[in-house]
């Protein structure tokens, strides 16, 4: 059986004390999946197809924008994993632009809406 190379448009690590990645949690996205990927002797493997993300949250402590770092909250359609956090990483600004628009960019090929969820009392938002 050949070997099958994956392509990753970005990877990185967790990251602890003082920004050092020192962890066995890795993170990396391809053209259409982001992926986690957790563990050193029992691995645990999660994705998510970028078209079924809904929303990216931002979150940098005092320490994490000290060291450079931050966490990406992502919020899913995907049932196994509607919420993942990408914790500790390094760029997380542009991390978090650069996946946005990869979304993006899956939705239109995918010809994806998404759809926003409203409540039945939308003239109490007025």
């Amino acid at each position: 059986m050949a070997k099958v190379t994956v392509a990753y448009r970005w990877s990185d690590r967790k990251r602890i004390i003082f920004g050092l990645p020192w962890t066995f949690t890795k993170y990396a996205a391809t053209d259409d999946k982001l992926i986690v990927r957790t563990g050193f002797l029992n691995i645990k493997e999660e994705e998510i197809r970028l078209y079924r993300i809904m929303d990216f949250t931002l979150k940098r402590t005092l320490f994490q924008r000290m060291w450079g770092t931050g966490t990406i909250h992502v919020e899913s359609a995907d049932r196994s994993t509607p919420q993942l956090d990408i914790e500790n990483i390094k760029n997380p600004d542009a991390v978090k632009n650069m996946l946005s628009d990869m979304v993006e960019e899956e939705r239109v090929k995918k010809r994806v809406a998404g759809r926003e969820y409203m409540s039945d009392n939308d003239e109490d938002m007025e």
